[in-house]
Formats: C-alpha cells, structure tokens, sequence
C-alpha cells in the first residue's frame, strides 16, 4: 500500500513536505493511540487521544533533529512510550479509577457489549471475557505491560522493543514470557468459559 519507507517520509518532512508528515500520520495514528490507550488504560480515552496528539506534536517539533539511526516506528513509540511513563508518574498521585469507571457517555468498559446479533448469553461471556483480559493486562508489572502492548498491539519486533525501552533484546523476551505466564495465570479460571463459546 505504501511506497516510501517511514524513514525516508519523515526526512522529507524534515526538508519542508508536508504532505510526508500526514502520511506518517495517516500511516501510525491508530497504532500509536492503541499503544498509549492501553499503556494509560482503556477507560481513558480522552487521555489517550491527548498523548497520541502530543506524541505527533513531538514529531513536529523534533523534525529537525532527526535522524534515521533506527527505523522510524522505533523513534515514535519511544516518543510515545516517554509520554505514558510521564503520564503515569503524575497519575500515581491520583486514584486510580476502574474499569468499571464511566466514560463520556456514562457507560463503563464492563457495560459494554457488542450489538452484532449475538446471543444475550455469548454476549454476556464475551463482554466478562474482554473485561477480564483488559484488566489482567493493567494488572501486568508495567515493564512486562509495556513489552506485551508494543509486542502485540503494535507489532513491534523484540530487537525494536529492546530499541525503544534501552533494554537487551533478551530482557525484552523475558518480560514478554512473565507477562504471558502472568496472563494465562489470570485468565485460566475463563478457559473453560471460552472452550463454551459457540
């Protein structure tokens, strides 16, 4: 779909295109807001639309120093990561709120179901499921969450992880394994659930 490489999109805006930055935009918008809607928790959209904008402000005013030592994407989650770890150290002086906190329509993650036909019971599992998943991975120890959301949710390779984070490629993957160990210790209890799903 795409035919310039990130890297050489964003040397280009960095000479004065424009018209590059909205396609890096266009290009990394959604997984950057996914990364940072799950790093900051999924009741938390307005936060999250906040630092992903903020993360491409950053872009902006950063254009002129960068270089492409690494890829691109590398680049920008770090930018975004650096915004969640800021975010959070300033939350940690707040309560934290739950899933079952409202949102801007005054429903709840939990409140949720999908209106896609599905039987009242399927639904009601599936809904139980999906919440359960998004706070088994709030629960994650925020190292390990970091490394599974950019993993799974980004899709970032562990070399490109271990890039952003500062960490050995080998930590990366240690990490991924205890949030993965963690996660399926959380969610055990629901396999037979899942196993019942039509």
């Amino acid at each position: 779909m795409y035919t310039d490489a990130s890297e050489s999109l964003m040397l280009r805006f960095r000479s004065g295109d424009v018209r590059a930055f909205e396609i890096l935009l266009q290009r990394h918008r959604q997984s950057i807001y996914e990364f940072v809607l799950r790093s900051v928790g999924t009741y938390n959209t307005a936060q999250a639309e906040d630092l992903t904008q903020e993360t491409f402000l950053r872009v902006v005013k950063q254009a002129g120093s960068y270089e492409p030592r690494s890829k691109f994407t590398t680049w920008l989650f770090t930018l975004a990561r650096n915004l969640c770890i800021d975010a959070s150290r300033r939350r940690k002086h707040r309560k934290a709120q739950s899933l079952d906190a409202p949102d801007e329509e005054g429903h709840s993650l939990l409140d949720r179901t999908s209106d896609g036909g599905m039987p009242v019971d399927r639904q009601a599992v599936s809904t139980e499921l999906r919440a359960r998943m998004e706070r088994a991975i709030e629960e994650l120890p925020e190292d390990q969450r970091e490394v599974f959301l950019m993993r799974e949710s980004a899709d970032l390779s562990f070399k490109e992880i271990a890039d952003v984070i500062g960490i050995s490629e080998n930590t990366v993957k240690s990490r991924m394994r205890y949030a993965l160990e963690k996660l399926r210790a959380s969610l055990d209890e629901y396999q037979d659930m899942a196993r019942a799903l039509p």
